[in-house]
């Protein structure tokens, strides 16, 4: 069964090359279908294309058919192209001629991109809900190790002393900017296509703002040519969302996995968490951070492997956008995976408390010993060639005592303002919004 069928026999290698995964990537879908279905017929009555009584039979059936998805109970059947001739199939199965009413007033393409756009901000919530819990981890780890001193290195030098507690809170503020982008992502997606059929609009005197409220979108995409130009944009920018986070957590577990070495030896982990060597008894090795590494790198590559595949389309819907789902829609259970075993571990690290006890630090704090002298008065150029000049004559002798006040030092984190730049951008979300509607659109 395909809804565009006109009955002509297709030939079979076309057929499958052009479904290619649909049927495999739509259960993704499946239940955004329904939601979508439901709002676009309590619509269709509302302006005099279905009585009560059948989108009453309608929305009891849809609401049968959505629970049999969230039970895992739900299957495109072989011979059936994709999720929505599925739905509408089985409710044709049940219904009879009421089942193909569905269709009115939208096409195949605002169809879809319904379900995708529903689809896409239910992920970004359960990305924000995974980056909340490693924020959190992240600060509590901050607070908890703020006063264990940790060298700071530029270009993979020693250079000045640093704290465990600067160190994890600088993660955690990164991912508040990765939620900021996150959030332009949420807010570009949230927006109703549907009513824009196949990019042109229909005589029907659809009510599209309607579906707008009751699919708990901020607004709708009021161009329905644009509507349709959406398809690509919205799901190369998500995917630019993903690619920051997972930047984060790439940089994030390159620092473990250098710390982790016997070269640096400023933290580990359990043994449980490490793996060993096939002919070495003695190795632990990081390979957990190395593949999250590696599966944070693939994901950074997937807004421009998105932007490829839609770059030289023209207005107007084309196949091509079909392949995009591919990419993405496993992209999210990537990115959730990464988020929640970072947490996992980043809760588990074993901190060396007696890092700058080595020999090899003993000139961390050569920059407070130039600024001890700056405060008694002495010219900075002066006092940098003083200490320079002690180091070289090897008569320099430091204290290991930090005294920073400013905001974001070792002494003056700043947790509490990066905890309320968090609260700020997940409030922003308004999530409560959109969860409001669909339960409402499932009441019985």
């Amino acid at each position: 069964m395909k809804l565009w069928n006109k009955y002509e026999k297709i030939n079979k290698k076309v057929e499958d090359f052009t479904a290619g995964n649909d049927r495999k990537l739509d259960i993704y879908l499946a239940e955004f279908d329904v939601l979508g279905t439901i709002a676009h017929i309590i619509m269709l009555e509302s302006i005099g294309l279905l009585n009560k009584n059948e989108l009453h039979k309608l929305k009891n059936e849809l609401r049968t058919i959505y629970r049999q998805i969230k039970e895992n109970k739900f299957h495109i059947k072989e011979g059936i192209e994709d999720v929505h001739s599925q739905i509408e199939f089985m409710l044709t199965e049940k219904l009879g001629s009421l089942g193909e009413k569905i269709h009115a007033g939208r096409s195949r393409n605002d169809q879809v991109l319904v379900d995708i756009k529903l689809f896409i901000r239910n992920k970004i919530k359960n990305i924000a809900d995974n980056t909340e819990s490693l924020f959190n981890i992240l600060l509590t780890q901050s607070e908890k190790y703020k006063d264990v001193m940790l060298p700071g290195y530029t270009h993979l030098q020693v250079a000045m002393p640093s704290s465990f507690g600067l160190w994890f809170g600088s993660y955690a503020e990164s991912l508040t900017d990765d939620m900021q982008l996150l959030l332009a992502a949420y807010r570009i997606n949230n927006q109703n296509p549907l009513g824009s059929a196949a990019g042109y609009g229909s005589s029907f005197p659809v009510n599209r703002q309607l579906t707008t409220e009751l699919l708990g979108f901020d607004h709708m995409s009021y161009n329905s040519v644009y509507a349709q130009m959406t398809r690509g944009k919205t799901e190369k920018i998500t995917a630019m969302a993903i690619s920051v986070i997972a930047a984060t957590l790439s940089k994030m577990a390159t620092d473990i996995c250098l710390y982790m070495s016997q070269n640096f030896n400023f933290l580990s982990l359990p043994d449980e968490f490490v793996t060993g060597s096939s002919i070495m008894p003695h190795k632990k090795n990081p390979d957990v951070f190395e593949i999250l590494r590696a599966k944070c790198n693939k994901l950074q590559a997937l807004d421009n492997e998105i932007s490829l595949i839609a770059s030289n389309l023209p207005s107007g819907y084309f196949r091509d956008l079909q392949v995009i789902k591919e990419s993405l829609f496993p992209a999210f259970s990537y990115i959730e995976e990464c988020l929640s075993v970072a947490g996992n571990l980043i809760d588990k690290l074993i901190i060396n408390k007696n890092i700058l006890n080595d020999d090899k630090y003993k000139y961390l704090f050569s920059v407070e010993e130039v600024n001890k002298e700056v405060m008694k008065g002495v010219p900075f150029r002066e006092a940098y060639m003083k200490i320079k000049s002690k180091i070289e004559e090897n008569k320099y002798a430091a204290s290991k005592t930090v005294i920073h006040t400013h905001e974001g030092s070792i002494g003056n984190l700043c947790n509490h303002k990066i905890r309320g730049k968090m609260k700020k951008v997940l409030t922003d979300f308004q999530f409560d919004k959109p969860e409001k509607a669909i339960n409402k659109l499932l009441e019985e």
